[in-house]
């Protein structure tokens, strides 16, 4: 590779270089808001990713879904769809079998979307694209549980995914998951976990997301 070639390629961030794993623990109940946070927390990798951070995301599972809470600390501004970049919103990928030969989108592979404010209608929805015939049929949005807390200066989503809308979804047979997030702020850069969309097309990348074991 000569200098000229080297000099235009994008810079990486230090968390590009690696793998990241961990445990996705257990709650065979809804944990509450305060249980979530205290006990549940995902780890930041804002500053790997030379980002600022401006939420927490707290994860867990059962046999019934994913519970996942975000807690965002600015106070909401804006929502949209379907430009929901544009405005305050949530992206969180799941890929049910961990895959890390695919350069694609399987069908275990999912994109969901959460608006912290209805539009048209819309609060959550799943908007995973894929490229091939391999494909799931896209969850009833009424399947998606969202319960939003605003503040003056922050404010909170609850959110549960059952385990209908995960095709694939079966710990006891698969014990690991493939997951990353990306959270939108209005007239903000966003937020990401693992890997950031400044390099990569997310969506299209699930061997580059973050592995979890589930553990009990």
């Amino acid at each position: 590779m000569n200098l000229e070639v080297f000099e235009k390629l994008p810079s990486l961030n230090p968390l590009e270089f690696f793998t990241l794993e961990g445990e996705l623990k257990y709650s065979k109940i809804h944990p509450s808001s305060k249980s979530l946070r205290r006990n549940y927390s995902l780890i930041p990798t804002s500053e790997w990713l030379a980002e600022e951070r401006f939420a927490e995301v707290s994860l867990a599972w059962s046999e019934a879904g994913i519970f996942a809470a975000v807690f965002v600390d600015k106070p909401f501004e804006e929502a949209s769809y379907p430009r929901f970049a544009e405005g305050d919103a949530i992206e969180l990928f799941f890929d049910t079998r961990d895959l890390k030969t695919a350069g694609f989108a399987t069908r275990f592979c999912h994109q969901f979307v959460f608006l912290p404010q209805p539009v048209q209608g819309i609060t959550a929805q799943e908007i995973t694209h894929f490229r091939t015939e391999d494909t799931h049929p896209l969850c009833d949005s009424a399947d998606l549980q969202v319960i939003v807390e605003m503040g003056k200066k922050d404010y909170e989503m609850q959110i549960f995914i059952p385990a209908q809308c995960l095709h694939g979804f079966d710990p006891s047979s698969f014990e690991r998951i493939g997951f990353t997030y990306r959270i939108h702020r209005y007239r903000g850069y966003p937020q990401h976990f693992a890997l950031s969309s400044q390099h990569f097309s997310i969506e299209q990348h699930p061997r580059l997301w973050a592995s979890f074991k589930f553990t009990k």
